[in-house]
């Protein structure tokens, strides 16, 4: 079965978009536009997301104008966004809108990855959501070496450490990156 991966990057004091929902911040750190790729999920076949990231992604990039950007990140890998509301789509882009529970919608996500990991982008509070079901494997987390003063946690759930270890931990450029595993819930 596939594996369920929260990879994001945050900032230092633990905001993954700042009060105006912008990862602009992020695009501003030496390395942010560009990650290494050996940081980036290799075996990633579905992307999931919430609808404020997407939206994001939507305008920062002017994807509607420009739907061949949208290759450059997400491929021809499926996306699936968690949404209430309609949201265009760029041409040609493999977009999957969920709305409902997570607990709900994951049947078709796994279906869709087959054997391929399942890449939280976000935010937090989607992969909080994935946690809250058990559905969450991983938490791949790249610091950048910002401060900001508010905004969108990291993950908005008290998660014990018993249930986090330690996988990795380096240097990669400016950021540090942590790797964590999450171990089931206690029954």
């Amino acid at each position: 079965m596939s594996r369920i991966i929260f990879d994001t990057a945050t900032s230092l004091n633990g905001w993954i978009a700042d009060e105006d929902n912008s990862l602009s911040w992020l695009f501003a750190a030496a390395g942010g536009t560009e990650p290494d790729p050996e940081v980036l999920p290799s075996n990633a076949g579905v992307l999931v997301e919430g609808s404020t990231t997407y939206q994001w992604v939507l305008a920062e990039s002017d994807l509607l104008a420009h739907p061949e950007k949208w290759r450059e990140f997400h491929g021809d890998r499926p996306t699936f966004v968690f949404t209430t509301r309609d949201l265009p789509t760029p041409k040609g882009a493999d977009i999957r809108f969920v709305s409902g529970s997570v607990a709900d919608a994951l049947p078709a996500i796994r279906a869709a990855a087959g054997d391929t990991d399942i890449w939280v982008i976000g935010g937090g509070d989607l992969a909080g959501q994935f946690l809250d079901v058990g559905a969450l494997d991983e938490i791949a987390v790249s610091i950048a070496p910002v401060l900001l003063t508010g905004g969108a946690p990291l993950l908005p759930r008290r998660l014990e450490s018993d249930r986090l270890r330690l996988v990795s931990a380096k240097a990669v450029g400016p950021f540090a990156r942590l790797v964590y595993a999450v171990s089931p819930a206690p029954a």
